[in-house]
């Protein structure tokens, strides 16, 4: 199934369903109330308006770090893009952005364009990537990279972009050891340069409403319904953390939809949720694990967790630990920093696992044993 049918199928459920929908329309603010929130619209056909919720789910996605954020050096020649702007060129628009192309970034996005990109006729001179391992997924470098025979130069960093007009190359070079070995550096000609440098969660209008957020993934610090710090106010999707694949923000934003109705149906008590609950265990990243969202889970229900691992393993044990004390685990195998691992936690950890009032903490360490 193609993206576009993916989205088509979504939109179906929701103009069959009933529910207002405003394509065209942005956010101006979102502001909270005594009965809610007042969420300030704009858009051409409407122009300015105010409605009134009780709750919100934020879904704003995220948007791609550019040149200036990695601070690349270098004058300003035309053919630097980022990978989903060339990406919306040659898709939607039909133009090819150039002959021959290096791209700076090892994303999915950035992987994908390198096959497009080859089969529209450029070349596709290298990849580039400063980390020692892709930040896209396995299955990306196998059908983008290695099924086309383009380069991937890991531990590399991009110095410079050379060019005055037009981009004519880039100056990269290796790392060894944390540090740039400039007096090793070499020049690989091109005419573009496409940037697939990351992807930063869109939360300006989050931090306005009084959301706290995450220092590492720039997105939500949410409990295990999804729910923010601001009561009535959930998130999901890329906006809460970025994600691999469009399945788990599908299913994600389905978990944060019926949390949302739940917290709704129980206007009398709004802080159980629609259920009764227990108290929330706060849920930190441990060993080798650059983050986990939920921020904390209610022992008494099964809960889905997210995370990345900073290193990577062919073989791996997930454990949650609380107070010293193993609590659950989990094998896995093949475990990557560019592939997020989704994993269930399940209910009825027992009195004494959930005694105490010390974080749960979840690590990755290497796992010797046979195959799961």
């Amino acid at each position: 199934m193609t993206g576009p049918e993916f989205a088509s199928r979504f939109e179906q459920r929701v103009r069959a369903a009933g529910i207002p929908f405003r394509d065209g329309t942005t956010v101006l603010s979102l502001e909270r109330t005594d009965s809610g929130f007042a969420l300030g619209l704009s858009s051409s056909r409407r122009g300015y308006e105010l409605i009134e919720c009780r709750a919100v789910v934020l879904a704003m996605g995220s948007r791609e770090r550019n040149r200036g954020n990695i601070r690349i050096a270098g004058s300003r020649p035309a053919g630097v893009f980022t990978a989903g702007l060339a990406q919306r060129l040659l898709n939607i628009d039909g133009y090819v952005p150039g002959k021959k192309a290096v791209i700076i970034g090892s994303g999915d996005i950035g992987l994908i364009m390198a096959r497009r990109m080859t089969l529209s006729g450029a070349e596709v001179a290298a990849v580039v990537e400063i980390q020692s391992s892709p930040s896209g997924l396995t299955r990306n470098i196998a059908q983008c990279l290695n099924d086309f025979d383009i380069p991937l130069h890991l531990s590399h960093a991009t110095l410079r972009i050379l060019g005055r007009d037009r981009v004519t190359g880039v100056e990269i070079a290796p790392m060894e050891n944390g540090a740039v070995q400039t007096g090793k550096s070499f020049v690989i000609g091109c005419d573009t340069v496409l940037l697939s440098v990351g992807l930063v969660p869109e939360n300006e209008l989050s931090a306005r409403t009084g959301v706290a957020l995450s220092q590492v993934t720039n997105g939500p610090l949410v409990d295990s319904r999804l729910m923010t710090s601001v009561p009535g106010v959930f998130a999901a999707g890329n906006v809460l953390h970025i994600h691999d694949l469009v399945d788990r923000v599908a299913e994600e934003a389905i978990r944060a939809g019926k949390s949302c109705a739940d917290w709704l149906d129980s206007a009398g008590d709004p802080a159980s949720g629609g259920h009764e609950r227990g108290p929330e265990i706060p849920l930190r990243a441990g060993t080798n694990v650059r983050y986990a969202v939920p921020s904390s889970f209610d022992p008494s229900r099964a809960t889905r967790v997210s995370l990345r691992s900073l290193v990577p393993f062919e073989r791996a044990r997930l454990v949650l630990t609380r107070e010293g004390r193993e609590v659950w685990s989990r094998k896995l195998s093949w475990v990557t920093p560019g592939e997020m691992i989704a994993c269930d936690i399940p209910a009825g950890l027992s009195a004494g696992d959930a005694a105490g009032q010390g974080a749960c903490t979840v690590s990755l360490t290497g796992d010797e044993g046979g195959s799961n």
